[in-house]
């Protein structure tokens, strides 16, 4: 059991963001995750779910980190659904869903910072 390979067991992004409570809003009300845990008066640091998904807001004021650099790619069942749900609520996409040649079906949105988020899945090869 000592030689057991550690494994590693999740992960969430952590996006740095200029207004916490803003951004808590767009993430909640606006693509559709839901706040699980806040800390600091107000809210420093903050972690938000979505089926399998977790991401992490970190208020600019307590990091050296600059806001609006962060990238996550979230894998999804049905990309088309998923951009109709979150455009419809205000999404700020700066894409629609295409067909890439990497193989993704995907589209891109940003919050107020320019952090971005690829929602893709992959599609099938021609055959």
């Amino acid at each position: 059991m000592a030689d057991e390979h550690p494994m590693m067991a999740g992960s969430a992004t952590v996006f740095v963001v200029s207004d916490m409570a803003a951004s808590l809003v767009y993430y909640r009300d606006v693509l559709g995750f839901e706040v699980t845990f806040e800390y600091g008066q107000p809210a420093s640091y903050a972690c938000l779910c979505r089926d399998e998904v977790a991401l992490h807001l970190l208020a600019s004021a307590a990091t050296k980190r600059l806001p609006g650099q962060g990238g996550l790619c979230i894998f999804v069942t049905d990309v088309d659904k998923i951009h109709a749900e979150v455009t419809g609520r205000g999404a700020r996409a700066i894409n629609r869903p295409e067909d890439r040649d990497y193989g993704m079906r995907d589209f891109d949105v940003v919050d107020a910072d320019g952090n971005q988020l690829t929602f893709g899945m992959g599609i099938p090869e021609p055959g």
